[in-house]
């Protein structure tokens, strides 16, 4: 059931809802969550469709945020609110509101949203694109447990990645590392099997796709390993490899859906890991509400140099793990004192396989410098 409101009010909406839920002959509510998707006209369809299969297993109540504050100086000064109430049908179990706010209201879009939340639900809002630089700090951020971006969307997810480590606050999450899931539980799986020591790490992905730098920073973070990023044809992420003492683990995904994990001294095997569409990456994100410690400590470990591209490097893991000693940072695992190799890419989109600018190579010196001092006192 479908009811078109011009130029309404909050409370009108509310009244709308319980006649399309007493019309289609489900006035309970049954829905476990409230998903605020803050978006714009040209991209509300995909995130409402990717939102409503995913509602399928989290029943929710959708609300689709669009602004539209106008191009001329009289549209900006009207303020209207039109919706849009879907209840049934497309909307699978739950509901959905969009919400159009003109002129003035697009600035003031919470105050329109927080009396449709549901009452004692947890509150998710989702930027598809376009987020703020401190979602905490926006004050639709502040309704929600947990807030999603994507720094795939942005024009330099590398920069986003960096900002998002700056201003991370628990609840923040991006569907970046939604991505690399599958990836680390095969990963990890495959070294409870292979207990022999890790030496180093390699991992291949195209240029642009943070989910391929969110997993080297991972894999430095947790195992305390050199970490070398590498560009890739794609798509996405292709390949990972463990050099251990009695040789290589390769998880190599050529093709975008079927991986091949070869392991010394066992037959190879293959994986299924298909790039997933964003309505699987939203339901994952939807089982869990609490704030994702493990995100936190890699989109923080080594974030600063990302954009100068020392974690490209063989060496990467271990000026981090030597910056965290210096510090007292307990995070930092201890890499390996190997020196790193000579011709390392830069870590950024731009630079990644590319020669080094003189201002990043002065930059990087004068970081390992620092590292170096502050390890020896």
């Amino acid at each position: 059931m479908n009811i078109d409101l011009t130029d309404t009010t909050s409370s009108q909406i509310n009244s709308a809802l319980v006649r399309a839920r007493r019309a289609s002959g489900t006035p309970a509510v049954g829905m476990v969550l409230t998903l605020v998707i803050v978006t714009d006209e040209g991209n509300h369809y995909d995130a409402l469709k990717a939102a409503s299969e995913a509602s399928k297993e989290h029943p929710s109540r959708i609300l689709v945020v669009i602004r539209r504050p106008g191009r001329s100086p009289r549209d900006r000064k009207i303020a209207r609110l039109d919706a849009e109430v879907r209840v049934g049908g497309e909307s699978n179990t739950g509901e959905t509101v969009l919400l159009r706010l003109h002129g003035e209201l697009a600035s003031h879009a919470h105050s329109a949203v927080l009396p449709l939340l549901l009452p004692d639900a947890p509150v998710v809002v989702w930027w598809p694109e376009d987020a703020p630089e401190h979602p905490s700090d926006d004050l639709l951020g502040q309704l929600a447990a947990r807030r999603i971006t994507d720094a795939q969307a942005t024009e330099d997810p590398v920069a986003t990645l960096a900002l998002r480590a700056g201003t991370y606050t628990p609840g923040d999450t991006d569907l970046a590392w939604t991505r690399i899931t599958p990836w680390r539980s095969v990963l990890a799986a495959a070294l409870d099997q292979k207990h022999a020591p890790i030496t180093s790490a390699s991992v291949e992905g195209e240029a642009y796709n943070p989910s391929s730098e969110l997993l080297a920073l991972w894999l430095a973070d947790r195992l305390g390993v050199p970490v070398e990023r590498t560009v890739s044809e794609g798509p996405g992420l292709t390949a990972v490899r463990l050099e251990t003492a009695d040789g290589t683990i390769c998880l190599d995904r050529a093709d975008g859906s079927l991986a091949e994990l070869a392991m010394p001294g066992q037959p190879d095997r293959h994986v299924a890991l298909h790039r997933r569409d964003t309505a699987e990456l939203i339901a994952e994100e939807l089982r869990r509400l609490d704030p994702d410690e493990t995100y936190a400590a890699a989109v923080k470990y080594g974030v600063q140099r990302l954009g100068s591209g020392a974690l490209a490097t063989k060496g990467a893991a271990k000026g981090a793990a030597q910056t965290g000693a210096a510090r007292g940072d307990s995070a930092a695992p201890a890499a390996p004192t190997q020196a790193a190799p000579e011709g390392a890419s830069d870590g950024s989109p731009e630079g990644e396989g590319g020669a080094e600018t003189p201002a990043k190579s002065g930059k990087k010196k004068a970081s390992s410098a620092t590292a170096r001092k502050a390890a020896s006192t």
